[in-house]
């Protein structure tokens, strides 16, 4: 049975206008390139009014001890940006104006404003609209390669379908917990130590709890897991599906909680439960719902593998 699903991977993020410092004007800013990846290059100008977007979606305020830090996420994310946009150009995949205009407009939607409102907003946080109109195109270039290229490939049987029903079906009765997550490895920024990783989460964690910066927006623009695209969101999950130390702390929370740092194999995990409930017969999903779920596991994993490979075979040189 060929998959029939319709795949939308765009998760563009949601900013705050809580008021931090605008920065320096771009006539100040230097536009030296940063990093070639490629035919392209990114300037530092580029660099540095990403690294703006980041820190005033998760509501950071930018001091000499993050600074680094948070270039090498927006270095980082902007050579995964120019990779998605590369390989949809190679793909003969085009993607319109109107649909970037579409993407900005669903943002300010999402918070409650016009595009002209949302637009302010950037302007106040000193954020140039094009950083995000480049994050927004870029999302939508990779998910017309994910639908066009990669989803043909996926193929979910009935068998497939029916062993997963049939798992479900022996879990009726347990707990469940709509649960979210954001991980932050350690080690994976180079120059970044465990300490500052634990400070970090600190730091998400308390603007969360503050209201400044929603769940996931945080995981949006911060979570390093697979979730992230989802805004960190799990779905339902039960006892003994996560790993022990993660396990305990999702069977523990109350809905709406936030938990402290969790020290994992290979980082610090943030978890969040919205609400929960007692799997039974109303619960069951159906064999529709249940294809779809499958064949979006295959699919991200797919693409995942995909862009890995974009990334090794890019020649990427960074700049002194």
């Amino acid at each position: 049975m060929k998959m029939r699903i319709f795949i939308l991977l765009l998760f563009v993020f949601c900013l705050t206008g809580n008021g931090t410092s605008g920065g320096q004007s771009a006539a100040a800013q230097n536009f030296s390139i940063a990093v070639s990846v490629n035919e392209d290059a990114i300037s530092e100008s580029d660099v540095k009014d990403r690294m703006k977007l980041m820190m005033a979606s998760g509501g950071v305020k930018p001091t000499s001890a993050n600074t680094g830090k948070f270039r090498q996420q927006a270095i980082d994310s902007l050579i995964e940006e120019q990779i998605k946009l590369q390989e949809a150009k190679r793909q003969n995949i085009n993607v319109t104006e109107e649909d970037v205009a579409r993407g900005f407009s669903a943002l300010a939607q999402q918070n409650n404003l016009s595009a002209e409102q949302f637009e302010q907003v950037m302007t106040h946080q000193g954020i140039p609209k094009s950083t995000l109109l480049h994050q927004v195109k870029s999302q939508i270039a990779w998910s017309k390669v994910v639908t066009s290229v990669l989803r043909p490939e996926i193929d979910v049987s009935e068998s497939d379908i029916n062993a997963r029903m049939e798992r479900i079906r022996d879990d009726l009765g347990q707990t469940e917990y709509l649960a979210g997550e954001i991980f932050l490895p350690v080690g994976g920024e180079p120059g970044t130590s465990e300490a500052e990783i634990k400070a970090l989460a600190d730091k998400i964690i308390a603007e969360i709890k503050s209201g400044r910066a929603p769940f996931k927006v945080a995981a949006a623009q911060f979570s390093r897991s697979e979730s992230a695209a989802r805004g960190g969101d799990l779905g339902w999950i039960k006892a003994g599906d996560l790993p022990k130390e993660l396990d305990r702390v999702v069977t523990s929370l109350s809905d709406g909680q936030i938990s402290p740092p969790i020290k994992g194999l290979s980082g610090y995990y943030i978890l969040t439960v919205s609400e929960r409930r007692t799997a039974d017969e109303s619960t069951m999903p159906q064999p529709d719902d249940v294809l779809n779920t499958i064949g979006l596991e295959r699919l991200t994993r797919l693409q995942k593998r995909y862009l890995e490979d974009l990334k090794s075979a890019a020649f990427i040189k960074y700049r002194d």
